[in-house]
């Protein structure tokens, strides 16, 4: 090996890439993280609501087309971390069943079953500090009110990938759901994993370089020698790991093998961007008489029995107030702003949607930006859930005394993209192996939660850890992958 060449180049610092190379760092690997953006500053501004929400200011500005060819932009973040550093730290493990297909649902089978991921989940809990906080005096009174007289609805500990020290900074707790913590008091990947490894000789972190290409080995394009980035710099290694993304992973791929010819070869060519899936996705405002003092809020899942795969938790610290002060009209007095923001709890509600060979990601064209082909109406089931799911939560907040507004989750809200790469048995029908490796690529793996074939009820990003933890186990020496146990959990699934 050369000077200038790394056993595993890793693409992206987001959840997956982080665990990767965290554990392929330790286990003695000269290991290049490449990320896109810049380190946040730890000045405080990423607690700032103006400049975070209002404004946007940390956001991508890369534009994309919808299936109908309208312009839109992803609410997508590159630094160093990436999404992590960003949304609510509510890290939950699926539940066994969704491990499962459904193919009136448009499920997805695992290519193993819960117990072989089981292991990875413990130590992505461990390492990202995932632990429950309890629950705050408002919450338990709106609790025990929607949970009266055989309403159905039952709640959940809600983990949380935050530190204890969090309650000693008021800003900070008030201020984690969609906010970076300048102190890294969440469990995001910077400051729970690459912090523990960034200063071994071993690893390099590269941030502000954007890769725009994999090279090919000149005798066969089935090989990776390395990656292409956007100021000319090339990288050589012995195998790359892509961990750009749901939105960004499945375009270096499918941009590899339209320049290789490889996508007139390979049997799953046609599969690369396919099976998007994001959850579908509703905010709602409950308003109450009362000002509510609860600062974490965030502590809960709640669960309703008809309906299974969708679930609703608190917004996460005074993000709902920060929402009525950016979404009221501009001309309302601030005092009324603040008296409504006062009296406000906020609430997420998600529903699995489910996969649909339809819903793609399509690589940008020489003249035309990347494409997003997402229509739920591919999924009715979903629709259909997701629908009485909102209609029985605002129901039942009015019961209790609460006063309901929702808003829908459009394309722009890219939190939980999963799908486009998808992990499988069968080579003819997913894109990447039990084990993370690209079929039909020899040294190209995924890490990131394009290999979902579920989304489960629950954010995630505990999910895309474990997966990354477990690749890059049988990626380190003597990690090779149980063969004979996968093989017959595959007849299982199959």
């Amino acid at each position: 090996m050369t000077p200038d060449e790394y056993d595993y180049i890793v693409v992206g610092s987001g959840a997956g890439g982080a665990a990767a190379t965290y554990r392929l760092t330790r286990s003695g690997k000269r290991v290049l993280l490449l990320e896109k953006g810049a380190r946040l500053p730890r000045s405080g501004i990423t607690l700032d609501s103006r400049r975070v929400l209002r404004e946007g200011e940390f956001k991508s500005r890369e534009v994309w087309l919808d299936g109908k060819g309208r312009r839109f932009m992803p609410e997508e973040y590159f630094n160093l971390g990436g999404k992590t550093k960003w949304y609510g730290a509510a890290l939950a493990r699926f539940g066994e069943d969704e491990f499962l297909p459904d193919a009136a649902r448009g499920f997805l089978p695992w290519p193993f079953d819960y117990d072989e991921m089981n292991p990875y989940y413990a130590q992505a809990g461990a390492l990202l500090g995932v632990h429950q906080f309890n629950i705050e005096p408002d919450l338990q009174k709106i609790l025990a009110r929607l949970m009266q007289r055989n309403s159905g609805w039952r709640s959940a500990p809600l983990t949380l990938a935050l530190s204890p020290e969090i309650i000693n900074y008021p800003e900070e707790l008030t201020h984690f759901d969609g906010f970076a913590s300048p102190r890294g008091l969440k469990g995001d990947a910077e400051s729970r994993l690459l912090a523990r490894v960034e200063d071994l000789p071993n690893l390099d972190i590269v941030t502000e370089t954007s890769v725009t290409g994999l090279l090919p080995d000149a005798a066969n394009a089935t090989i990776i020698t390395g990656v292409r980035c956007a100021d000319g710099r090339t990288y050589r290694a012995q195998a790359v790991l892509l961990a750009a993304g749901a939105l960004h992973s499945p375009r270096l791929l499918a941009r590899h093998l339209c320049v290789t010819g490889l996508e007139k070869k390979l049997p799953n060519a046609d599969l690369v961007g396919r099976f998007y899936k994001h959850h579908l996705l509703t905010a709602v405002l409950a308003f109450g008489p009362h000002v509510f003092t609860d600062k974490l809020r965030k502590t809960v899942l709640l669960l309703h029995r008809d309906l299974p795969h969708s679930s609703v938790q608190p917004l996460g610290g005074w993000v709902d107030r920060e929402i009525v002060a950016l979404e009221t009209p501009r001309l309302l007095p601030g005092s009324l702003k603040r008296a409504l923001g006062e009296r406000v709890y906020g609430f997420f509600l998600q529903t699995e949607d489910g996969s649909d060979a339809r819903n793609r990601v399509v690589a940008e064209g020489e003249n035309t930006p990347p494409r997003l082909d997402y229509d739920a109406a591919r999924l009715p089931a979903a629709v259909a859930e997701h629908r009485a799911l909102v209609r029985r939560f605002q129901f039942a907040l009015f019961r209790s005394g609460l006063l309901p507004v929702a808003k829908g989750i459009g394309l722009a809200g890219s939190a939980h993209s999963c799908g486009t790469l998808v992990t499988g048995a069968d080579p003819r029908r997913a894109v990447v192996d039990p084990h993370g490796r690209v079929y039909g690529m020899q040294n190209l793996y995924v890490v990131d939660g394009s290999v979902l074939p579920r989304i489960s009820r629950v954010n995630p990003a505990l999910t895309i850890c474990a997966w990354s933890l477990r690749v890059a186990h049988y990626l380190e020496p003597g990690g090779e992958p149980h063969e004979d146990k996968i093989a017959g959990l595959h007849t299982v699934r199959t």
